[in-house]
């Protein structure tokens, strides 16, 4: 699919740069809001940054991964090419995850 990850690198500050197969390209950064629960270990940078793809999903050696489809369409949608995982949007005054 257009939207599988095909590469992926650490940026600093908990920040991953992503590359999809149609060549759109992007940051993510893990707010540590959304670390909780089966996410958790990702509070730690270290394991942050051992980020890696397998058939097109950003996965981590824990076995979370990432959903390579809404990654995708947050990044596509940004002018700035940036997908905040965890914060908040403001909807009509509503926060949104």
């Amino acid at each position: 699919m257009h939207w599988d990850v095909v590469e992926v690198q650490p940026a600093g500050n908990r920040t991953l740069k992503v590359r999809f197969s149609d060549g759109l390209t992007g940051t993510i950064r893990l707010d540590p809001s959304y670390c909780n629960g089966v996410f958790g270990p990702l509070l730690d940078d270290k394991l942050l940054e051992q980020a890696t793809v397998q058939h097109g999903v950003v996965t981590w050696p824990n076995g979370l991964d990432l959903a390579p489809d809404t990654m995708y369409k947050e990044i596509r949608q940004s002018q700035i090419k940036h997908y905040e995982v965890g914060q908040s949007k403001q909807i009509n005054g509503v926060a949104r995850a």
